[in-house]
């Protein structure tokens, strides 16, 4: 059953964030406050899928305007050539963790800052950052209670990040893993987050905040330095558009793989036969097929946008769309290369009484970022830039001052009945994937957010914690549809029944009458929360 409500919503895969984000929506605050509010305590209750030392991306529908953007991601070093890492011995890929994997510049602050710019400019917010940041002050300085996913993540990758600068420290309190239910303190963070909300999120980048950590940063060998934080801002963008027959589609441009997302509902749309049910093996296999299609795309063409050779725009295009579809074979699997993308992250929604709507995500990429942890100032520094390629003739190849491919990307629908929606998940590879399931069960099949959510679902290919590339279904399918996926072609694997593995979904809906309907992912520790 979905929480439903009247004057404001909010979902996170963490409960306490979305009480944040309620929260100041009773105190008068908009959409765009709140999720800062919901962004900062995030950041502190789940430490393990997200930090303000990692990016973020924000889709934001206003009533009677043009859906608008923020690129709050980070550039790579002006130190970080290929030549810097071969000097560094380095010649094959970059490593995944420690100072040398940290080597781009953590932009979510910068997206807290554009939001709250709008929010004053454009919608009279008038909430300060000394009250959004609040709840994520308190609840560092007094600790959080360990949820088993932090349990179980920091006991899982332990061996290759205990000796990573400052992980220990901060992670693993009197040498051990943190048990479920106990108090884990975090205040080095609860004091960067009170000067941020003193000082301002330019603080982060020009400040004295911004000195620390290029100091600290340096001594654990980081390219970043001072110059690199200084040149930072977040961007706003025009969100890419895709005209589906039952919706008006918005997702982020490049570096996020927000294309891929809109190309594989483009790509359904033109499918036949696949809407037998929202279980159905013809549904999987449709959408499986539609995913490799779209993953040739991103493989190819997806990258920082000044970088790119096309513009993406042009690759939503129906003319590209449907040369794509031609290679669909409703009963055959295509074959599927070994070309996953992991990574974790969060994805929030809030949808406050004038229908402003946010979709939201931030990550540090795989578990724990680069396992990096400034001392000063607490923050676990990404590893966005360990997806570079060191290979010259890459699309993602390295270069200085350029974004990296982004798994992130946060989703929006104006569908074709006047309601709003906004949805997303982390999980790399299953984010794109996730993300059209849910659209389709609830604008095909009639599913109500929370019933999308909560069937069982698939992945293929890779998210965090996985380690191989096949076709996952959660265990709760039919054996039949196993067995029917399988005689198609499809390499299938069984995992648990409400398995993480398969990402920490949301969605938010705004009907057309105003009424506010959310469902929350139950494999995570989230909630839905409206008034």
């Amino acid at each position: 059953m979905s929480i439903q409500g009247r004057r404001g919503i909010a979902v996170a895969p963490h409960a306490l964030a979305a009480e944040s984000a309620v929260n100041v929506l009773r105190e008068g605050g908009n959409a765009l406050e709140a999720m800062i509010a919901a962004a900062a305590t995030i950041a502190v209750v789940y430490p393990h899928m997200n930090s303000i030392g990692g990016d973020g991306f924000w889709v934001i529908h206003r009533p009677g305007h043009a859906p608008g953007g923020i690129d709050a991601s980070g550039r790579s070093a002006r130190a970080a050539s290929r030549q810097w890492y071969r000097d560094q011995g380095i010649t094959e890929r970059i490593p995944f963790r420690g100072g040398i994997a940290a080597l781009t510049v953590a932009g979510t602050i910068s997206g807290w800052g554009s939001a709250q710019t709008l929010s004053r400019r454009t919608l009279g917010g008038r909430l300060p950052l000394t009250r959004l940041l609040e709840d994520a002050i308190w609840l560092g300085r007094n600790g959080i209670p360990v949820t088993h996913s932090q349990a179980n993540t920091t006991a899982a990758k332990r061996g290759e990040l205990e000796d990573k600068p400052g992980f220990a420290a901060r992670f693993l309190p009197r040498g051990k893993v943190p048990e479920p239910g106990s108090l884990f303190f975090q205040k080095e963070l609860a004091a960067t987050l009170e000067q941020i909300a003193r000082r301002g999120t330019d603080d982060f980048y020009r400040g004295d905040l911004a000195r620390s950590m290029a100091r600290e940063l340096q001594a654990v060998g980081s390219p970043l330095t001072l110059a690199d934080l200084q040149a930072h801002d977040a961007q706003w963008v025009d969100p890419l558009v895709l005209r589906h027959s039952q919706a008006r589609l918005h997702n982020m441009v490049p570096p996020s793989q927000g294309l891929v997302s809109l190309m594989i509902l483009g790509l359904m749309d033109r499918f036949e036969g696949w809407k037998q049910g929202p279980e159905s093996a013809a549904f999987i296999h449709a959408q499986v097929e539609a995913t490799k299609l779209a993953f040739r795309v991103r493989d190819r063409h997806l990258t920082d946008r000044a970088f790119m050779r096309m513009a993406p725009e042009s690759l939503l295009r129906p003319g590209a769309i449907n040369a794509l579809a031609k290679d669909y074979r409703p009963d055959r699997a295509l074959p599927w290369g070994q070309n996953a993308q992991a990574g974790d992250t969060i994805w929030m929604g809030v949808i406050d009484s004038s229908g402003l709507a946010v979709s939201f995500i931030q990550s540090i990429y795989h578990e724990f970022g680069s396992g990096v942890v400034l001392p000063s100032s607490g923050v676990n520094w990404q590893n966005r830039g360990c997806s570079f390629s060191l290979d010259p003739a890459h699309v993602n190849t390295l270069e200085p001052g350029k974004k990296p491919f982004h798994t992130l990307n946060p989703a929006m629908a104006q569908r074709r009945d006047g309601a709003t929606m906004v949805y997303g998940t982390m999980g790399g590879d299953g984010q794109p994937q996730t993300q059209a399931t849910l659209f389709h069960r609830v604008t095909v099949f009639g599913d109500s957010p929370q019933q999308a959510i909560s069937r069982p679902r698939w992945l293929l290919g890779r998210t965090w914690g996985q380690a191989n590339d096949s076709l996952k279904l959660e265990s709760r399918f039919d054996p039949a549809v196993t067995q029917a996926l399988r005689a198609m072609g499809h390499e299938v694997e069984t995992i648990g029944a409400w398995d993480e593995g398969v990402g920490h979904a949301g969605m938010l809906v705004r009907l057309p009458n105003g009424v506010l309907q959310g469902g929350f992912d139950p494999r995570s520790d989230g909630s839905v929360v409206a008034f």
